[in-house]
Parts: structure tokens; C-alpha cells; sequence
């Protein structure tokens, strides 16, 4: 391939090095880390810098998305387990706050939606679902499991154990950067 001037060059270089940056070396492991920035309920901002350190479960779902009981307990069990290992567990609503969407909740349905099903873990904001689709989620429920790099472990585990058996779901994953 002939290039008819350094400019060419330079832009041929740059897209590799693009391409190169989201290559994955190892099988089910991310080279880069993503960066992300999610609202708590409370206000609080958590980004992928506060995680860092942590193994973090982030369960995408949705408050129009019914959970049944045992697979609200699943995710219960899920971060009462996990957390005596350090992993810490959101749940990551996709909700829309823009009152013209369909899929609009207020932080209040959000907090009773918490309630009803008597969550223990800090409930977030993805309302642009920037934060989903960076981590490459294409349906809910969704889980994406995030070494202590902050590197996405694998790809995406969608769907929900339908007896609520998160946490066999999931061990595997976990397993791998405990």
C-alpha cells in the first residue's frame, strides 16, 4: 500500500492504535477499562474511579422489568454472599427521567420499586444508557461483573436464573478475579 503523504500515514496509525486499544488479549477480558459515572438515588455520584480496587457486580434492570421473589432474594443472597469476599453489587436502573419517555421512573418509583422488593444494595441511574451500551449490554436484565481494574470480566451475562439462583449464575465469573 502506498500512502501519498505523512498525513496518511499518521491517520492509518491513529485508527490502528484505535482499534488495537478495544482488542481483547486475553479470552473474556477487556484490555481497556471503561470509565463510567452512575447517580445513586441518595445523589451521590459513583464512577469507575471510586470502584477501582473492588470487584463490582453492575445488574442492569429496569422498575417496569418484573422480578419474581425468588429472584429478588437471588440478588440479596447475591451481595450478602459476595461482600464478606469485598465484592460490592449495584443495581443499575435504565429508566428514563425525561417524563416524555415510556420508560420514565421518578427516584421515588425507584426507591419503592427498592422497597417492594426489599433490596440491600445501592440502586443507580443509567437514564441515556450511555453506561449500558459502553459495557456492550443489548437487553435486560443484564449483569457485568468488573475485575479490580475495573476491566469487564467476559461479556455480559444476560437474563435472570428463573428460580433466583443469581448467585450459581454468576459464581463462575466471580470466581475468576476473587
Amino acid at each position: 500500500m502506498a500512502f501519498k503523504s505523512r498525513r496518511s500515514i499518521k491517520a492509518v496509525t491513529l485508527s490502528l492504535l484505535f482499534a488495537l486499544s478495544t482488542v481483547t488479549l486475553v479470552p473474556g477480558r477487556s484490555f481497556v477499562a471503561q470509565d463510567f459515572s452512575l447517580r445513586s438515588l441518595e445523589g451521590r455520584t459513583i464512577t469507575s474511579e471510586d470502584v477501582r480496587g473492588q470487584v463490582v457486580v453492575l445488574m442492569f434492570g429496569a422498575s417496569w422489568l418484573p422480578l419474581s421473589r425468588a429472584q429478588a432474594e437471588g440478588l440479596r443472597k447475591l451481595a450478602n454472599e459476595y461482600a464478606k469476599q469485598g465484592v460490592v453489587v449495584y443495581f443499575v436502573a435504565t429508566d428514563s427521567d425525561s417524563p416524555k419517555s415510556k420508560n420514565y421512573a421518578t427516584d421515588e418509583q425507584l426507591r419503592l420499586f427498592a422497597k417492594r422488593h426489599d433490596f440491600n444494595l445501592t440502586v443507580l441511574r443509567d437514564v441515556d444508557g450511555q453506561v449500558s451500551k459502553a459495557f456492550g449490554v443489548d437487553q435486560i436484565p443484564a449483569f457485568v461483573v468488573l475485575d479490580k481494574q475495573g476491566q469487564m470480566v467476559g461479556t455480559p451475562i444476560g437474563g435472570l436464573d428463573s428460580k433466583g439462583n443469581i448467585t450459581g449464575q454468576l459464581s463462575p465469573t466471580l470466581e475468576k478475579v476473587l
